[in-house]
């Protein structure tokens, strides 16, 4: 029997992490892996396609209803979907109180100790924007997530957390297992965008494992609520989603420690390239200090 696959999806928040992680696991589903998704963002979005749903009801809010996490049973949690694909959301508290790595933590726990990691094949983690919070940090820190998948595009922001997340991931590398599987490059149509692409993951010590066209095909499947494998199964972007799902199941054990870079070296990546003048530095550095 193969090994579980514990992977994560990290990346800037907006940059399409949800939407590329569930039409990537549906490919999978579709290759004959059994797959369970741990939704870890407080929106609880990372299975709407999956479930054709709004969203999921989450362990935290189940709990809060039931009094206790202990409450609980496993099938009150998780919802089964597109290609028999389990589903759970984390959950997170209401905006402004609390922390929303609690959800995480708490969910984590309370699925291993239920069994529903039994018979899987990959166990996938949806993440929450950039590795700032320890709480989103937990599938790395705890060692459950082995893989990490850092969703970017051609824009500076999205590559400056795409470095941050690399940053997370080296801290806990060598406590743990946890690997860079690649970048994802989710096409924004930027300036040079794959070269750029290619050339981050070079600087951090890892490979870009799929580039993924824009095309409005996704947010056709996205407002009814599907993947694109369930919309338009034969189309040439469901087609780009199994080509992703087929190299990362074929990327078990080729995940590297990440070797992240300065701010510096950054914008003379982007410099090099031509999509960034000097006089954008001071603009670029106020930027990323307040994000």
């Amino acid at each position: 029997m193969a090994a579980l696959r514990q992977i994560a999806f990290y990346g800037k928040g907006g940059i399409g992490k949800s939407t590329t992680s569930q039409n990537t696991l549906a490919a999978l589903a579709e290759m004959g892996q059994k797959i369970l998704i741990v939704g870890c963002d407080p929106k609880a979005d990372s299975t709407r396609l999956i479930l054709h749903a709004k969203a999921q009801d989450t362990v935290l809010s189940l709990a809060a209803e039931a009094g206790s996490v202990e409450d609980l049973e496993l099938e009150d949690v998780m919802k089964v979907g597109y290609r028999d694909i389990r589903c759970v959301e984390s959950g997170g508290p209401e905006p402004g109180v609390g922390c929303a790595g609690r959800g995480v933590i708490t969910s984590i726990n309370f699925l291993e100790e239920n069994g529903a990691y039994d018979g899987a094949d990959y166990v996938s983690y949806d993440v929450l924007g950039d590795v700032v919070c320890g709480g989103f940090a937990m599938p790395i820190r705890e060692n459950k997530a082995q893989e990490i998948y850092i969703v970017m595009s051609g824009e500076m922001m999205a590559m400056y957390a795409a470095n941050n997340i690399s940053k997370g991931v080296l801290k806990y590398a060598n406590s743990g297992g946890v690997r860079l599987g690649g970048l994802v490059c989710n096409e924004r149509q930027t300036d040079k965008e794959l070269e750029l692409a290619e050339a981050l993951a070079g600087m951090l010590g890892t490979k870009l494992i799929h580039f993924v066209p824009r095309d409005n095909i996704v947010q056709h499947a996205e407002l009814r609520r599907m993947t694109v494998l369930e919309y338009a199964p034969e189309s040439k972007q469901a087609e780009e989603y199994r080509q992703l799902a087929q190299k990362i199941h074929a990327n078990a054990g080729n995940g590297t420690i990440p070797t992240p870079i300065t701010m510096d070296q950054l914008e003379d990546l982007l410099m090099d390239f031509g999509i960034m003048k000097k006089e954008d530095e001071t603009v670029i550095g106020k930027a990323a200090a307040v994000a």
